[in-house]
């Protein structure tokens, strides 16, 4: 069986009948929050950003939202392979101690963004004339923006209150920030109206905001004075696009999207809640997804996951992680191999999950 399943959006499906298939057909490109679950895509990033989107000629918006954020940094620097290796190298060889605290976790996460980021790494994110990142983070408000543990704890049980009431009402927690690497000419439509503000980074606001891009709430500390925006607590950008729900300009081309998985939570409150996305969002994407059977041959039989950092003794994590990186070249060999047998059209199913117009 294949290890790669593709998946398409109806406007997608028709441009990719009709047109060429060439990297330039894609103007968008996603990168979802789920910390360690990216193992399972390194490879494919790797021959998508080395091989496939380096013939790219036109110009592509990366957007990432946590894991998603920080793989975007590594895509729009001169050696995208070799970034893509050390973040793997470098975050699936992460060890706390047994009961870190928040500060011991967001030193970590700095650490992290020094190996994969080096000041030449800056440069080249910044000036990069192909592609524009963008780190999506959600500032927040309220219980949300203060630090104790406690405090945050009940800011997310009275945001889980408020999504189950509607996503809209998320906006009185958070707005969502967009941080880009060039004056932003790419605006979302947001179906659910939740507050977004878009800031131009400079050289000296990247690093800040990448890790307000994953500060997980609780877990790591909140982000502030980040050179170039506003005052104010900035939490991992999961917390409003998870998965996303974001309307994209889809005539300017095709949005490519690999995910873990062949279903989508608009937001971090919506795991484990069946909220469909809007069709409106999601017509115009490519989706790469890992198969049942690829999964079903890794180690247990499932996904890496931010819960094994507890559940694990720290060899047997890292012997697991190392191992799924190793399987998901796989990804990237099928999908190169799919491409120049000019074959990605016909594999091209339609969308496995429920949608709302």
């Amino acid at each position: 069986m294949p290890p790669l399943k593709l998946y398409a959006g109806r406007k997608a499906k028709h441009k990719l009948h009709n047109s060429a298939f060439s990297p330039n057909l894609f103007t968008h490109f996603l990168g979802a929050s789920g910390g360690p679950k990216w193992f399972v895509l390194a490879g494919l990033d790797k021959a998508l950003f080395a091989h496939f989107f380096d013939q790219h000629f036109n110009h592509m918006n990366i957007i990432g939202s946590s894991a998603g954020a920080f793989r975007a940094a590594c895509f729009a620097q001169r050696y995208p392979a070799k970034s893509i290796e050390l973040l793997a190298h470098h975050y699936s060889r992460m060890v706390y101690s047994k009961k870190p605290t928040p500060y011991e976790v967001t030193q970590k996460a700095r650490e992290l963004i020094d190996h994969i980021l080096p000041t030449a790494g800056i440069v080249e994110l910044m000036e990069n004339k192909a592609f524009t990142v963008h780190f999506l983070s959600a500032r927040c408000k309220g219980l949300m923006s203060c630090a104790s543990k406690w405090e945050q704890g009940l800011g997310i049980i009275a945001s889980a209150g408020l999504n189950n009431w509607s996503r809209n009402k998320l906006k009185y927690y958070y707005d969502r920030i967009v941080f880009s690497s060039k004056p932003n000419k790419m605006f979302f439509y947001d179906p659910h109206q939740i507050p977004t503000e878009y800031i131009k980074m400079g050289h000296n606001t990247v690093v800040g905001a990448l890790l307000a891009s994953g500060s997980i709430p609780i877990v790591m500390e909140g982000t502030r004075d980040i050179p170039g925006a506003p005052e104010g607590i900035y939490r991992d950008g999961g917390l409003l696009d998870y998965h996303f729900d974001l309307g994209l300009p889809f005539e300017e081309g095709i949005t490519m999207y690999p995910h873990f998985y062949p279903h989508v939570s608009p937001g971090w409150f919506d795991k484990g809640k069946k909220r469909p996305v809007h069709r409106s969002s999601y017509d115009n994407m490519l989706m790469l997804v890992p198969s049942e059977e690829f999964i079903a041959s890794l180690p247990y039989q499932r996904l890496p996951d931010r819960r094994d950092f507890s559940t694990m003794d720290d060899a047997s994590r890292i012997k697991y992680w190392q191992t799924v990186i190793k399987e998901s070249e796989r990804l990237g060999d099928y999908f190169l191999e799919m491409v120049q047998q000019q074959r990605i059209p016909e594999l091209a199913e339609p969308l496995p999950f429920e949608m709302q117009a």
